[in-house]
């Protein structure tokens, strides 16, 4: 272990300490970083209200039944004193005019469980009786956020490996919407779908129904490798007892029709019979650790890891609020990677962009930042330095603030085109993991070459402050004033671009992963990480899920 260490330590030796000049008691310090604390603090309260579920009435009325609350049963099932990656915690934030959504009606998340990192998915029953319901959905925005956020959860889990834990208490689909629900590829039937995909994968698939499942809300038990009900107050069927009388003619109560006692006793449904809410979560923790190999391994610490030089909690006076303040992306490197050090490539090449080696909790991780618009020397920089690490299998990470690729007459005789398309080209068939942090702008096709939602980053995370959009508002302002002669259109559209643009925006659909504090993005990444480097040993498992060409690290055929 010793010489492991000696030989970790040497590694990272290699690279150099970023320098910081950064003032903390420069006024443009102090105003950028009072403008990022006002929009973290404003975060701060938005997650906190949105941990309250379905609020106080909706709580006293499930803890009136003998139940755990939805949060309290995550709670008992996490390892004690380890953290939980909450994924997409303000999913459907002002989506729904007039209706509160916190959460989009599910928790969904990373933790560990008995020793391993699972995906825990739990159903709210304080928001709506956790039913899969797109709700006052506009023609223009119909897609339910609750389905999305659930498959995106398992997409996750798949790519990384993870078991998955349900904690079930739903209604299923709401009948009134199920157009916008049931029928679609990635409506409903995607969940069973992709469970029963995951374990012929061998990744295991364990769900715990603590109230109703009830129709396709069923499936979720059903489907599981192993499963565990809560006596007299978990039920199981496809149809209530309503439906039932309304098709057989039948009367019959709830418990005689589906619950606990019957599923484990005669339907076989169910293979553990629990007394309550904390004997169910016992189980699963048990199960949980009983998966063995299946379970993958527990990730262990890192061999050698040193915490920044510089504090993290300086990233907000570097970094501010307004996207037209520049500042050098190293010092936002220096702040989140092992002892500020980084080894530079091609620094004097293409300086808009920087790309480097560093290491993240131990992990080694190459690093593609902006430091100004992309051009055409900046792109192949980039494509060079991706293909470097797909050759070498090393994850990336991409921290974006990019207004996108530069225009112009010489550009475009520099080939900023083509240039741009080979690094679109590298990101979109790199084959190792891709981690995106946000944490400015990404504006148009700077977007597709910082490895934005289309390109299938591991994890995508925006920092309060970060906007996403087809173009900056200057950008945008210069192109309405040409286009239309009307200045209220013009007003208008801007507003409505710039509304769209936010992190808030963004979230709420589900375009990111979730908003992060800059402060914890070293903690994040790194798991991120943690979660890849678990994964690797099984990845040619995984080979024949994803195209030949890109396991084969193939990259197609570049423009030149």
């Amino acid at each position: 272990m010793n010489s492991l260490r000696r030989c970790t330590r040497r590694k990272l030796h290699h690279a150099s300490v970023i320098p910081s000049l950064v003032s903390t008691s420069s006024p443009e310090f102090r105003k950028r970083a009072e403008s990022m604390d006002t929009i973290v603090a404003d975060l701060q309260t938005k997650l906190a209200h949105a941990r309250q579920g379905g609020g106080p009435k909706a709580a006293e009325r499930m803890q009136s039944k003998g139940k755990r609350l939805p949060r309290e049963r995550l709670s008992l099932l996490l390892d004690p004193n380890t953290p939980f990656l909450e994924l997409s915690p303000l999913a459907a934030h002002g989506v729904y005019p007039g209706e509160n959504i916190p959460g989009a009606g599910i928790i969904t998340g990373i933790g560990r469980v008995a020793g391993r990192e699972c995906m825990i998915v739990v159903n709210d029953a304080t928001v709506k009786g956790g039913s899969y319901y797109p709700l006052t959905a506009t023609p223009v925005d119909d897609d339910p956020k609750q389905v999305k956020k659930h498959i995106r959860a398992q997409e996750i889990a798949r790519e990384n490996r993870l078991p998955c834990i349900y904690i079930v208490e739903s209604g299923g689909a709401a009948l009134p919407h199920q157009a916008n629900v049931f029928p679609d590829r990635d409506h409903f039937g995607r969940i069973f779908y992709n469970m029963a995909q995951m374990s012929a994968l061998g990744i295991p698939q364990i769900a715990s129904v603590h109230g109703i499942s009830v129709a396709g809300g069923a499936y979720v038990p059903a489907m599981a490798d192993e499963n565990i009900i809560v006596r007299e107050q978990g039920r199981i069927f496809l149809a209530g007892p309503p439906l039932v009388k309304a098709a057989t003619g039948e009367e019959i109560d709830e418990e005689t029709l589906g619950g606990g006692q019957m599923h484990s006793c005669e339907s076989g449904v169910t293979d553990h019979l629990a007394r309550d809410d904390e004997h169910a979560i016992a189980i699963a923790r048990g199960i949980v650790g009983d998966l063995g190999a299946a379970g993958g391994s527990v990730v262990p610490p890192a061999a050698f890891s040193e915490d920044p030089l510089y504090p993290p909690s300086e990233l907000h006076g570097i970094v501010g609020t307004d996207p037209r303040q520049p500042f050098d992306m190293r010092d936002v490197i220096a702040r989140i990677v092992d002892g500020s050090r980084f080894r530079e490539f091609k620094k004097e090449y293409g300086p808009t962009i920087v790309t480097g080696f560093a290491h993240i909790l131990g992990y080694e991780v190459g690093i593609i930042a902006n430091n100004g618009i992309l051009f055409s020397p900046s792109a192949l920089k980039a494509t060079h330095f991706i293909q470097l690490c797909s050759q070498r299998q090393i994850p990336l990470l991409f921290l974006v603030n990019v207004t996108g690729y530069m225009v112009g007459s010489k550009a475009e005789k520099g080939g900023i085109a083509k240039d741009g398309a080979k690094m679109v080209r590298a990101v979109a068939c790199a084959n190792v993991p891709k981690f995106t942090v946000i944490v400015g702008g990404s504006f148009g096709a700077g977007n597709y070459g910082m490895a934005g939602r289309a390109y299938s980053p591991r994890f995508l995370w925006m920092w309060p402050n970060a906007k996403v959009s087809v173009m900056g508002s200057g950008q945008l302002s210069q192109v309405m004033a040409t286009v239309s002669r009307d200045p209220s259109q013009h007003a208008s559209l801007k507003a409505e671009i710039e509304s769209q643009s936010t992190a808030l925006y963004s979230t709420a659909r589900l375009w990111d992963d979730g908003i992060i504090q800059p402060t914890d993005t070293r903690d994040v990444v790194g798991l991120g990480l943690a979660l890849a480097a678990r994964g690797r040993a099984d990845m040619h498992g995984l080979a024949h899920t994803h195209s030949t060409t890109q396991w084969e690290g193939g990259f197609g055929v570049f423009r030149m």
